[in-house]
């Protein structure tokens, strides 16, 4: 992957609503490449999707998030990828991961409150076939999620002039 590419990247994950005409300026190089080069990314799938994180706790709705250790016997032939594959395209999933240690799936789910996410893992996860044994724990609280930190001072970054 070409110095460029990494750099739009690296921009992107760190505010993805940066303009092109400021990446521009940033990079040094025209707003058409840049442009193209995002519209290459995207075909190629290696930008899929430009999310907006959200701090949930200053919004007044119920929101539980959950992550649920989940230990599988893996298919024949198949192995972790069959049964991520029908957790994952649960609604309520919003992350799959298989892991090493002692589990073997991480289960990120969401929903409206912890008996939702209960019945979730009771009637929809525990049963599916090779699905051994879940463990949930519920996010209680968040204090920084993909490197930012919630409840932080905001900090001017332009200096003081005085």
């Amino acid at each position: 992957m070409r110095s460029l590419e990494l750099s739009i990247l690296d921009i992107l994950t760190e505010d993805a609503r940066t303009p092109v005409s400021q990446m521009s300026v940033m990079l040094g190089v025209s707003q058409t490449e840049i442009a193209e080069t995002i519209a290459r990314l995207e075909k190629q799938r290696i930008i899929i999707k430009y999310p907006a994180l959200i701090h949930w706790e200053k919004v007044e709705t119920e929101q539980v998030e959950a992550l649920i250790e989940v230990r599988i016997t893996p298919m024949r032939d198949r192995g972790f990828d069959a049964v991520a594959e029908q957790i994952y395209r649960f609604d309520e999933v919003s992350s799959v991961f298989l892991m090493s240690g002692g589990y073997d799936l991480c289960v990120i789910i969401e929903g409206r409150t912890m008996k939702e996410v209960a019945f979730f893992v009771a009637q929809k996860l525990a049963p599916i076939e090779f699905v051994t044994s879940t463990a949930t724990h519920f996010v209680l609280r968040k204090y920084k999620d993909k490197g930012i930190i919630y409840g932080a001072p905001e900090i001017d970054e332009r200096g003081n002039l005085d």
